[in-house]
Protein backbone atom coordinates (compact mmCIF):
# COMPACT_ATOMS: atom_id res chain seq x y z
CA UNK A 1 0.00 0.00 0.00
CA UNK A 2 3.12 2.82 1.03
CA UNK A 3 4.46 1.55 -2.67
CA UNK A 4 0.87 2.60 -4.24
CA UNK A 5 0.79 5.75 -2.60
CA UNK A 6 4.34 6.78 -3.34
CA UNK A 7 3.37 5.47 -6.42
CA UNK A 8 0.16 8.13 -7.21
CA UNK A 9 2.33 11.11 -5.32
CA UNK A 10 5.15 10.53 -8.12
CA UNK A 11 2.41 10.06 -10.74
CA UNK A 12 0.31 13.47 -9.17
CA UNK A 13 3.80 15.10 -9.28
CA UNK A 14 4.44 14.61 -12.82
CA UNK A 15 0.95 15.73 -14.06
CA UNK A 16 1.55 18.74 -11.86
CA UNK A 17 4.97 20.05 -13.53
CA UNK A 18 3.64 18.98 -16.70
CA UNK A 19 1.14 21.17 -16.27
CA UNK A 20 2.86 23.61 -15.14
CA UNK A 21 5.10 23.48 -18.05
CA UNK A 22 2.22 23.94 -20.59
CA UNK A 23 1.03 26.46 -18.89
CA UNK A 24 4.96 28.57 -18.44
CA UNK A 25 4.82 27.55 -22.38
CA UNK A 26 1.41 29.52 -22.75
CA UNK A 27 2.60 32.23 -20.33
CA UNK A 28 5.83 32.46 -22.41
CA UNK A 29 3.84 33.11 -25.59
CA UNK A 30 1.70 35.19 -24.31
CA UNK A 31 4.69 37.42 -22.96
CA UNK A 32 6.11 37.01 -26.58
CA UNK A 33 2.41 38.72 -27.89
CA UNK A 34 2.21 40.99 -25.96
CA UNK A 35 5.83 42.64 -26.72
CA UNK A 36 4.90 42.03 -30.26
CA UNK A 37 2.03 43.94 -29.67
CA UNK A 38 3.61 46.75 -27.69
CA UNK A 39 6.10 47.02 -29.85
CA UNK A 40 3.67 47.25 -33.27
CA UNK A 41 2.14 49.84 -30.77
CA UNK A 42 5.38 51.27 -30.30
CA UNK A 43 5.87 51.82 -34.01
CA UNK A 44 2.16 52.93 -34.37
CA UNK A 45 2.07 55.54 -32.32
CA UNK A 46 5.48 56.94 -33.85
CA UNK A 47 4.10 57.25 -36.76
CA UNK A 48 1.07 58.50 -35.43
CA UNK A 49 3.58 61.39 -33.99
CA UNK A 50 5.22 61.88 -37.37
CA UNK A 51 2.36 62.14 -39.16
CA UNK A 52 1.31 65.07 -36.81
CA UNK A 53 4.45 66.66 -37.28
CA UNK A 54 3.89 66.41 -41.00
CA UNK A 55 0.94 67.70 -40.82
CA UNK A 56 1.55 70.65 -38.41
CA UNK A 57 4.32 71.35 -40.87
CA UNK A 58 1.93 71.72 -44.20
CA UNK A 59 -0.61 73.23 -42.17
CA UNK A 60 1.78 76.03 -40.44
CA UNK A 61 4.90 75.56 -41.54
CA UNK A 62 6.77 77.20 -44.78
CA UNK A 63 6.51 75.14 -48.12
CA UNK A 64 9.80 76.08 -49.81
CA UNK A 65 11.85 73.31 -49.89
CA UNK A 66 15.09 75.51 -50.02
CA UNK A 67 17.66 74.19 -47.30
CA UNK A 68 20.81 75.97 -45.94
CA UNK A 69 23.75 73.92 -44.57
CA UNK A 70 25.72 74.43 -41.20
CA UNK A 71 29.30 74.46 -41.32
CA UNK A 72 30.57 71.47 -40.19
CA UNK A 73 28.11 69.26 -40.64
CA UNK A 74 28.40 67.99 -44.43
CA UNK A 75 31.55 65.94 -43.37
CA UNK A 76 29.29 63.57 -40.90
CA UNK A 77 27.34 63.10 -44.56
CA UNK A 78 30.19 62.55 -46.46
CA UNK A 79 31.56 60.09 -44.25
CA UNK A 80 28.31 58.06 -44.13
CA UNK A 81 27.92 58.19 -47.88
CA UNK A 82 31.99 57.31 -48.42
CA UNK A 83 31.30 53.58 -46.55
CA UNK A 84 28.54 53.43 -48.86
CA UNK A 85 31.11 53.69 -51.93
CA UNK A 86 34.58 53.97 -50.82
CA UNK A 87 35.29 55.46 -54.16
CA UNK A 88 33.09 58.21 -54.81
CA UNK A 89 33.98 61.64 -54.12
CA UNK A 90 30.63 64.07 -53.19
CA UNK A 91 32.47 66.88 -53.54
CA UNK A 92 32.00 68.23 -57.01
CA UNK A 93 35.56 68.99 -58.98
CA UNK A 94 37.12 71.98 -58.46
CA UNK A 95 36.10 73.40 -61.76
CA UNK A 96 32.46 73.25 -60.60
CA UNK A 97 31.55 76.28 -58.36
CA UNK A 98 28.04 76.69 -58.11
CA UNK A 99 27.24 80.96 -58.82
CA UNK A 100 26.57 82.63 -55.59
CA UNK A 101 23.12 84.46 -55.39
CA UNK A 102 23.36 88.39 -56.44
CA UNK A 103 21.03 90.62 -55.53
CA UNK A 104 19.53 92.42 -58.41
CA UNK A 105 20.08 95.88 -58.48
CA UNK A 106 17.24 98.20 -57.89
CA UNK A 107 15.73 99.30 -61.44
CA UNK A 108 15.50 102.49 -62.42
CA UNK A 109 12.34 104.65 -63.57
CA UNK A 110 13.45 104.08 -66.94
CA UNK A 111 13.18 100.33 -66.79
CA UNK A 112 10.43 100.45 -64.12
CA UNK A 113 8.09 102.20 -66.42
CA UNK A 114 9.57 101.71 -69.91
CA UNK A 115 6.55 100.40 -71.09
CA UNK A 116 3.44 103.41 -69.46
CA UNK A 117 2.97 106.40 -71.29
CA UNK A 118 4.31 109.49 -69.89
CA UNK A 119 3.61 113.19 -70.13
CA UNK A 120 4.95 116.30 -68.49
CA UNK A 121 3.10 118.67 -66.01
CA UNK A 122 4.45 121.85 -66.02
CA UNK A 123 3.18 123.92 -62.56
CA UNK A 124 2.83 127.77 -63.43
CA UNK A 125 3.22 130.18 -60.83
CA UNK A 126 -0.81 131.65 -60.64
CA UNK A 127 -1.07 134.81 -62.64
CA UNK A 128 -1.31 137.11 -59.24
CA UNK A 129 1.66 135.76 -57.61
CA UNK A 130 3.92 136.85 -60.68
CA UNK A 131 4.74 140.17 -59.70
CA UNK A 132 8.07 140.98 -58.14
CA UNK A 133 7.95 141.05 -54.24
CA UNK A 134 10.66 143.96 -54.22
CA UNK A 135 9.85 146.15 -57.25
CA UNK A 136 5.87 145.11 -58.12
CA UNK A 137 7.47 144.71 -61.95
CA UNK A 138 5.45 141.61 -63.71
CA UNK A 139 8.68 138.61 -63.73
CA UNK A 140 9.30 136.68 -66.79
CA UNK A 141 9.47 132.61 -66.98
CA UNK A 142 13.16 131.62 -67.24
CA UNK A 143 12.81 128.06 -67.79
CA UNK A 144 11.46 124.85 -65.50
CA UNK A 145 13.20 122.64 -63.12
CA UNK A 146 12.54 118.66 -62.54
CA UNK A 147 10.73 117.70 -59.50
CA UNK A 148 9.94 114.22 -58.81
CA UNK A 149 7.95 111.08 -60.93
CA UNK A 150 4.69 110.48 -59.92
CA UNK A 151 2.43 107.11 -61.19
CA UNK A 152 -1.10 107.98 -61.80
CA UNK A 153 -3.54 105.53 -62.11
CA UNK A 154 -6.99 105.98 -64.38
CA UNK A 155 -10.06 103.95 -63.27
CA UNK A 156 -11.27 101.83 -65.39
CA UNK A 157 -14.67 102.87 -67.88
CA UNK A 158 -17.16 101.22 -70.26
CA UNK A 159 -18.62 102.59 -73.25
CA UNK A 160 -21.22 102.04 -75.01
CA UNK A 161 -20.59 102.25 -78.83
CA UNK A 162 -23.77 103.14 -81.15
CA UNK A 163 -22.47 101.50 -84.84
CA UNK A 164 -23.50 102.42 -87.74
CA UNK A 165 -22.70 102.43 -91.60
CA UNK A 166 -22.55 104.90 -94.48
CA UNK A 167 -24.89 104.15 -97.81
CA UNK A 168 -23.42 105.84 -101.15
CA UNK A 169 -25.48 105.34 -104.25
CA UNK A 170 -23.61 106.85 -107.88
CA UNK A 171 -24.82 110.12 -108.51
CA UNK A 172 -23.73 109.37 -112.52
CA UNK A 173 -26.70 106.35 -112.41
CA UNK A 174 -29.64 107.80 -114.27
CA UNK A 175 -32.85 106.40 -112.42
CA UNK A 176 -35.89 105.98 -114.56
CA UNK A 177 -39.40 105.57 -113.75
CA UNK A 178 -39.72 102.21 -115.20
CA UNK A 179 -36.51 100.96 -113.93
CA UNK A 180 -35.50 102.61 -110.24
CA UNK A 181 -33.81 99.45 -109.63
CA UNK A 182 -30.68 100.35 -111.93
CA UNK A 183 -29.59 103.06 -109.19
CA UNK A 184 -26.06 101.70 -107.57
CA UNK A 185 -26.26 101.48 -103.57
CA UNK A 186 -23.09 100.94 -101.72
CA UNK A 187 -22.95 100.29 -97.82
CA UNK A 188 -19.63 100.46 -95.72
CA UNK A 189 -19.07 97.00 -94.67
CA UNK A 190 -19.07 96.20 -90.83
CA UNK A 191 -17.86 93.03 -89.43
CA UNK A 192 -20.46 91.11 -87.85
CA UNK A 193 -21.10 90.74 -84.04
CA UNK A 194 -18.48 88.95 -81.99
CA UNK A 195 -21.57 86.94 -80.76
CA UNK A 196 -24.88 87.26 -82.48
CA UNK A 197 -27.71 89.15 -80.81
CA UNK A 198 -24.73 90.11 -78.40
CA UNK A 199 -23.66 93.74 -77.10
CA UNK A 200 -20.67 92.33 -76.41
CA UNK A 201 -16.89 93.41 -78.15
CA UNK A 202 -13.70 91.80 -78.43
CA UNK A 203 -12.26 94.46 -75.68
CA UNK A 204 -15.04 93.47 -72.81
CA UNK A 205 -14.68 89.39 -73.21
CA UNK A 206 -10.94 89.34 -73.25
CA UNK A 207 -11.22 91.52 -70.02
CA UNK A 208 -13.73 89.18 -68.54
CA UNK A 209 -11.40 86.10 -69.37
CA UNK A 210 -7.91 88.27 -67.90
CA UNK A 211 -9.50 88.97 -64.79
CA UNK A 212 -11.10 85.48 -64.10
CA UNK A 213 -7.71 83.20 -66.05
CA UNK A 214 -5.33 85.81 -65.05
CA UNK A 215 -6.09 87.33 -61.72
CA UNK A 216 -7.90 84.76 -60.54
CA UNK A 217 -11.56 86.98 -60.12
CA UNK A 218 -14.90 84.90 -60.23
CA UNK A 219 -17.64 86.25 -61.68
CA UNK A 220 -19.64 86.60 -59.23
CA UNK A 221 -17.07 89.59 -57.76
CA UNK A 222 -16.58 91.23 -61.65
CA UNK A 223 -20.36 90.95 -61.58
CA UNK A 224 -20.22 93.60 -58.83
CA UNK A 225 -17.17 95.38 -60.87
CA UNK A 226 -19.46 95.90 -64.22
CA UNK A 227 -22.44 97.12 -61.75
CA UNK A 228 -19.54 100.27 -60.22
CA UNK A 229 -19.54 101.04 -63.78
CA UNK A 230 -22.87 100.92 -64.33
CA UNK A 231 -23.11 97.97 -66.34
CA UNK A 232 -25.78 95.19 -64.91
CA UNK A 233 -24.06 92.17 -66.60
CA UNK A 234 -24.68 89.03 -64.55
CA UNK A 235 -22.58 86.55 -64.00
CA UNK A 236 -24.43 83.85 -66.23
CA UNK A 237 -23.74 86.42 -69.25
CA UNK A 238 -20.14 86.67 -68.34
CA UNK A 239 -20.10 83.02 -68.22
CA UNK A 240 -22.37 82.74 -71.67
CA UNK A 241 -19.71 84.94 -73.52
CA UNK A 242 -16.39 83.01 -72.17
CA UNK A 243 -18.34 79.56 -73.15
CA UNK A 244 -19.64 80.85 -76.79
CA UNK A 245 -16.15 82.24 -77.26
CA UNK A 246 -13.63 79.47 -76.78
CA UNK A 247 -15.65 77.08 -78.26
CA UNK A 248 -15.99 79.58 -81.39
CA UNK A 249 -12.52 81.05 -82.04
CA UNK A 250 -10.20 79.85 -78.70
CA UNK A 251 -10.94 76.05 -79.93
CA UNK A 252 -9.09 75.91 -83.61
CA UNK A 253 -6.02 77.52 -82.07
CA UNK A 254 -6.49 75.31 -79.31
CA UNK A 255 -6.41 72.42 -81.60
CA UNK A 256 -3.28 73.65 -83.65
CA UNK A 257 -1.35 73.94 -80.30
CA UNK A 258 -2.41 70.43 -79.38
CA UNK A 259 -1.14 68.83 -82.70
CA UNK A 260 2.46 71.50 -82.84
CA UNK A 261 2.71 69.60 -79.08
CA UNK A 262 2.47 66.22 -80.54
CA UNK A 263 4.97 66.98 -82.77
CA UNK A 264 7.65 67.78 -80.07
CA UNK A 265 10.21 65.10 -78.71
CA UNK A 266 10.37 66.25 -75.09
CA UNK A 267 7.28 67.02 -72.78
CA UNK A 268 5.71 67.30 -69.51
CA UNK A 269 3.10 66.43 -67.79
CA UNK A 270 0.91 67.33 -64.83
CA UNK A 271 -3.00 66.78 -63.43
CA UNK A 272 -4.97 68.31 -60.71
CA UNK A 273 -8.37 68.01 -59.56
CA UNK A 274 -11.23 70.31 -60.53
CA UNK A 275 -15.07 70.10 -59.38
CA UNK A 276 -17.74 69.74 -61.94
CA UNK A 277 -21.21 70.03 -60.64
CA UNK A 278 -23.47 68.74 -63.88
CA UNK A 279 -21.47 66.40 -64.98
CA UNK A 280 -23.64 63.43 -66.86
CA UNK A 281 -24.16 59.97 -64.34
CA UNK A 282 -21.98 61.69 -61.79
CA UNK A 283 -22.40 63.20 -58.60
CA UNK A 284 -21.31 67.02 -57.91
CA UNK A 285 -18.68 66.61 -55.45
CA UNK A 286 -17.28 63.87 -57.78
CA UNK A 287 -13.45 64.61 -58.72
CA UNK A 288 -12.89 65.25 -62.34
CA UNK A 289 -9.21 66.35 -63.71
CA UNK A 290 -7.08 69.55 -65.48
CA UNK A 291 -3.88 67.77 -67.28
CA UNK A 292 -1.29 69.98 -67.86
CA UNK A 293 1.11 69.56 -70.82
CA UNK A 294 3.90 71.92 -71.66
CA UNK A 295 6.87 71.12 -74.37
CA UNK A 296 10.26 70.36 -72.24
CA UNK A 297 13.26 72.74 -72.60
CA UNK A 298 13.71 71.87 -76.38
CA UNK A 299 15.01 75.58 -77.06
CA UNK A 300 11.76 75.91 -79.14
CA UNK A 301 8.92 78.24 -78.24
CA UNK A 302 7.05 76.91 -75.29
CA UNK A 303 3.80 75.23 -75.48
CA UNK A 304 1.54 75.23 -72.51
CA UNK A 305 -2.21 72.97 -72.61
CA UNK A 306 -4.36 72.10 -70.60
CA UNK A 307 -6.95 70.03 -71.05
CA UNK A 308 -10.54 68.62 -69.16
CA UNK A 309 -11.40 65.10 -68.26
CA UNK A 310 -13.97 63.54 -65.95
CA UNK A 311 -11.36 61.10 -64.51
CA UNK A 312 -7.94 60.63 -64.28
CA UNK A 313 -7.92 56.87 -66.18
CA UNK A 314 -4.99 55.75 -67.57
CA UNK A 315 -6.75 56.07 -71.51
CA UNK A 316 -7.46 59.63 -70.71
CA UNK A 317 -3.49 60.27 -71.28
CA UNK A 318 -2.97 57.80 -74.02
CA UNK A 319 -5.56 58.98 -76.11
CA UNK A 320 -4.28 62.92 -75.77
CA UNK A 321 -0.76 61.60 -76.31
CA UNK A 322 -1.70 59.39 -79.76
CA UNK A 323 0.97 59.80 -82.19
CA UNK A 324 3.61 61.22 -79.30
CA UNK A 325 6.82 59.98 -79.09
CA UNK A 326 9.81 60.70 -77.22
CA UNK A 327 10.55 61.63 -73.31
CA UNK A 328 7.67 62.59 -70.94
CA UNK A 329 8.48 64.00 -67.59
CA UNK A 330 5.61 63.42 -64.73
CA UNK A 331 5.90 63.01 -61.30
CA UNK A 332 5.06 59.34 -60.00
CA UNK A 333 1.40 58.62 -61.04
CA UNK A 334 1.33 55.38 -62.50
CA UNK A 335 -0.95 56.23 -65.76
CA UNK A 336 1.68 57.31 -67.68
CA UNK A 337 3.38 53.85 -67.48
CA UNK A 338 3.89 51.89 -70.26
CA UNK A 339 2.20 54.35 -73.35
CA UNK A 340 3.11 53.39 -76.27
CA UNK A 341 6.84 55.32 -78.46
CA UNK A 342 7.06 57.01 -74.95
CA UNK A 343 10.03 56.96 -72.70
CA UNK A 344 9.30 57.71 -69.52
CA UNK A 345 11.11 59.94 -67.00
CA UNK A 346 10.49 60.73 -63.57
CA UNK A 347 10.99 63.87 -61.35
CA UNK A 348 13.82 64.02 -58.74
CA UNK A 349 11.80 67.31 -57.22
CA UNK A 350 9.54 64.83 -55.88
CA UNK A 351 11.96 62.54 -54.92
CA UNK A 352 13.58 64.93 -52.57
CA UNK A 353 10.34 65.75 -51.46
CA UNK A 354 9.67 62.15 -50.41
CA UNK A 355 13.12 62.67 -48.08
CA UNK A 356 12.69 66.23 -46.76
CA UNK A 357 8.82 64.44 -45.78
CA UNK A 358 11.01 61.56 -44.01
CA UNK A 359 13.19 64.03 -41.87
CA UNK A 360 11.90 64.25 -38.15
CA UNK A 361 11.51 67.13 -36.95
CA UNK A 362 14.32 69.03 -35.22
CA UNK A 363 16.55 66.90 -37.58
CA UNK A 364 16.94 69.12 -40.63
CA UNK A 365 20.84 69.54 -40.04
CA UNK A 366 20.99 65.88 -38.28
CA UNK A 367 23.32 64.65 -41.38
CA UNK A 368 23.85 60.68 -39.84
CA UNK A 369 19.61 61.03 -40.36
CA UNK A 370 18.93 58.70 -43.41
CA UNK A 371 16.37 61.01 -44.50
CA UNK A 372 18.27 63.70 -44.34
CA UNK A 373 20.87 62.03 -45.99
CA UNK A 374 18.32 61.52 -49.11
CA UNK A 375 17.84 64.79 -48.88
CA UNK A 376 21.77 65.48 -49.62
CA UNK A 377 21.84 63.26 -52.50
CA UNK A 378 19.14 64.87 -54.64
CA UNK A 379 20.14 68.52 -53.63
CA UNK A 380 23.91 67.30 -55.11
CA UNK A 381 22.18 67.11 -58.37
CA UNK A 382 20.27 69.82 -58.27
CA UNK A 383 23.72 71.38 -57.88
CA UNK A 384 25.07 70.44 -60.77
CA UNK A 385 22.06 71.31 -63.07
CA UNK A 386 22.30 74.56 -61.50
CA UNK A 387 26.34 74.69 -62.44
CA UNK A 388 25.06 73.39 -66.29
CA UNK A 389 22.45 75.79 -66.57
CA UNK A 390 24.92 78.69 -65.74
CA UNK A 391 27.42 77.53 -67.77
CA UNK A 392 24.81 77.41 -70.76
CA UNK A 393 25.72 73.93 -71.86
CA UNK A 394 24.37 72.88 -75.35
CA UNK A 395 22.11 69.59 -74.81
CA UNK A 396 25.02 67.38 -76.13
CA UNK A 397 27.16 69.37 -73.71
CA UNK A 398 24.34 69.11 -70.54
CA UNK A 399 24.59 64.92 -71.59
CA UNK A 400 28.24 64.88 -71.24
CA UNK A 401 28.38 66.31 -67.80
CA UNK A 402 26.07 64.44 -66.69
CA UNK A 403 27.92 61.41 -67.67
CA UNK A 404 31.02 62.48 -66.08
CA UNK A 405 29.40 64.75 -62.78
CA UNK A 406 26.03 63.16 -61.83
CA UNK A 407 26.35 59.53 -62.54
CA UNK A 408 28.86 58.89 -59.79
CA UNK A 409 26.35 60.45 -57.50
CA UNK A 410 23.32 58.36 -59.11
CA UNK A 411 25.41 55.33 -58.06
CA UNK A 412 26.29 56.21 -54.83
CA UNK A 413 22.98 56.83 -54.30
CA UNK A 414 21.83 53.22 -55.34
CA UNK A 415 24.20 51.94 -53.47
CA UNK A 416 23.40 53.69 -50.38
CA UNK A 417 19.59 52.55 -51.08
CA UNK A 418 20.16 49.07 -51.02
CA UNK A 419 21.51 49.21 -47.57
CA UNK A 420 18.63 51.24 -46.05
CA UNK A 421 16.04 48.71 -43.62
CA UNK A 422 13.43 51.62 -43.05
CA UNK A 423 10.61 50.68 -40.68
CA UNK A 424 7.72 49.63 -42.47
CA UNK A 425 4.83 52.69 -43.14
CA UNK A 426 6.88 55.28 -41.70
CA UNK A 427 7.63 58.45 -44.09
CA UNK A 428 11.17 57.45 -44.69
CA UNK A 429 10.15 53.97 -45.65
CA UNK A 430 7.39 55.33 -48.03
CA UNK A 431 10.75 57.10 -49.78
CA UNK A 432 12.68 54.61 -50.19
CA UNK A 433 9.70 53.08 -51.55
CA UNK A 434 9.26 55.15 -54.18
CA UNK A 435 12.55 55.61 -54.85
CA UNK A 436 13.17 51.84 -55.33
CA UNK A 437 10.10 51.58 -57.35
CA UNK A 438 10.69 54.30 -59.99
CA UNK A 439 15.11 53.56 -60.58
CA UNK A 440 14.81 53.24 -63.89
CA UNK A 441 12.64 56.03 -64.93
CA UNK A 442 14.70 58.40 -62.59
CA UNK A 443 17.87 57.36 -65.01
CA UNK A 444 16.58 58.05 -67.94
CA UNK A 445 16.83 62.33 -68.00
CA UNK A 446 20.86 60.52 -68.75
CA UNK A 447 20.26 59.57 -71.90
CA UNK A 448 19.05 63.03 -73.34
CA UNK A 449 20.06 66.68 -72.62
CA UNK A 450 17.01 67.68 -73.49
CA UNK A 451 15.33 65.93 -70.50
CA UNK A 452 14.93 67.75 -67.68
CA UNK A 453 16.23 66.42 -64.00
CA UNK A 454 12.81 68.11 -62.67
CA UNK A 455 8.92 68.37 -63.26
CA UNK A 456 8.89 71.85 -61.57
CA UNK A 457 8.24 73.65 -64.87
CA UNK A 458 4.66 71.85 -65.34
CA UNK A 459 4.06 72.72 -61.57
CA UNK A 460 4.35 75.82 -62.52
CA UNK A 461 2.27 76.12 -65.27
CA UNK A 462 -0.08 74.29 -63.41
CA UNK A 463 0.34 76.36 -60.10
CA UNK A 464 -2.32 79.18 -61.39
CA UNK A 465 -4.72 76.91 -62.34
CA UNK A 466 -5.10 75.32 -58.42
CA UNK A 467 -4.84 78.98 -57.50
CA UNK A 468 -7.32 80.61 -59.40
CA UNK A 469 -9.74 77.11 -58.20
CA UNK A 470 -9.39 78.91 -54.33
CA UNK A 471 -11.30 81.46 -55.71
CA UNK A 472 -13.87 80.01 -58.24
CA UNK A 473 -13.91 76.74 -56.55
CA UNK A 474 -16.08 74.68 -59.46
CA UNK A 475 -16.95 74.86 -62.79
CA UNK A 476 -20.67 74.48 -63.44
CA UNK A 477 -20.88 72.19 -66.46
CA UNK A 478 -18.23 70.31 -68.58
CA UNK A 479 -19.18 72.83 -71.15
CA UNK A 480 -17.66 75.44 -69.23
CA UNK A 481 -14.42 73.28 -67.82
CA UNK A 482 -13.33 72.81 -71.63
CA UNK A 483 -13.74 76.52 -72.14
CA UNK A 484 -11.82 76.90 -68.78
CA UNK A 485 -9.05 75.02 -70.06
CA UNK A 486 -8.97 76.71 -73.69
CA UNK A 487 -8.67 79.88 -71.83
CA UNK A 488 -6.19 78.93 -69.98
CA UNK A 489 -4.14 77.58 -72.61
CA UNK A 490 -4.40 81.16 -74.41
CA UNK A 491 -3.08 83.05 -70.83
CA UNK A 492 -0.36 80.35 -70.44
CA UNK A 493 0.73 80.67 -73.86
CA UNK A 494 0.99 84.28 -73.53
CA UNK A 495 2.55 84.67 -70.28
CA UNK A 496 5.34 81.45 -71.49
CA UNK A 497 5.86 83.90 -74.85
CA UNK A 498 6.12 86.87 -72.82
CA UNK A 499 2.91 88.63 -74.16
CA UNK A 500 0.48 90.78 -72.77
CA UNK A 501 -2.34 88.77 -71.74
CA UNK A 502 -5.21 91.03 -72.21
CA UNK A 503 -3.64 92.22 -75.68
CA UNK A 504 -3.51 88.74 -77.49
CA UNK A 505 -6.95 87.42 -76.11
CA UNK A 506 -8.41 91.01 -77.71
CA UNK A 507 -5.94 89.82 -80.76
CA UNK A 508 -7.42 86.08 -81.03
CA UNK A 509 -11.54 87.50 -80.56
CA UNK A 510 -10.86 90.46 -83.20
CA UNK A 511 -9.04 88.18 -85.91
CA UNK A 512 -11.65 85.18 -85.11
CA UNK A 513 -9.86 81.78 -86.39
CA UNK A 514 -12.05 79.40 -87.43
CA UNK A 515 -11.97 75.34 -87.94
CA UNK A 516 -11.74 75.96 -91.57
CA UNK A 517 -8.51 77.23 -92.09
CA UNK A 518 -5.36 75.03 -92.14
CA UNK A 519 -2.12 74.89 -89.79
CA UNK A 520 -0.45 77.21 -91.90
CA UNK A 521 -3.38 79.56 -91.51
CA UNK A 522 -3.69 78.93 -87.69
CA UNK A 523 0.30 79.12 -87.26
CA UNK A 524 -0.41 83.39 -87.77
CA UNK A 525 -2.39 83.71 -84.30
CA UNK A 526 0.23 81.66 -82.56
CA UNK A 527 2.57 83.64 -79.90
CA UNK A 528 5.73 83.15 -81.82
CA UNK A 529 4.38 84.28 -84.94
CA UNK A 530 5.85 88.22 -85.78
CA UNK A 531 2.43 89.29 -86.30
CA UNK A 532 1.33 88.82 -83.35
CA UNK A 533 4.80 89.52 -81.47
CA UNK A 534 4.40 93.15 -83.23
CA UNK A 535 0.64 93.23 -81.84
CA UNK A 536 0.70 91.63 -78.27
CA UNK A 537 4.20 92.59 -76.34
CA UNK A 538 4.23 94.78 -73.72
Amino acid sequence: MAGNSKDSKILEYKDTISQLNITLAAQTELIKSLQKTLEADRLEKENLRQQIEYLTKKLFGTSSEKRKDVDGQLNLFDEAEQEADGNWNPELPEDVIIPSHKRKAKRTHAELFKNVPSCDEIISLPEEERNCPSCGTQMECIGKEFVRHEFRFTPAKGKVVNIYHETYKCPACAVSEENPDEQTFVKAPVAEALIPGSYASESVVAWVMNQKYQNGMPLNRQEQDWAQLGAPLSRATLANWIIYCAEHYLSPVYEYFHRQLLKRKYLMADETRVQVLKEPERNPETDSWMWLFRSDEDDLPPIVFYHYTETRAKYNAESFLNGFTGYLETDGYQGYNNLPGIKRCSCWSHMRRYFIEAVPKGKEYDYSNPAVQGVQFCSKLFECERYSKAKKHSAAQRKEFRIQKEKPILDAFWNWMEQQKPVKGTRFDKAVNYAQNRKDTLMTYLEDGHCSLSNNLSENAIRPFTVGCRNWLFSATPKGATASSMVYTMVEMAKANELNIYKYLTYLLAQRPNEDMSDEQLGHFAPWSEAVKASCQN
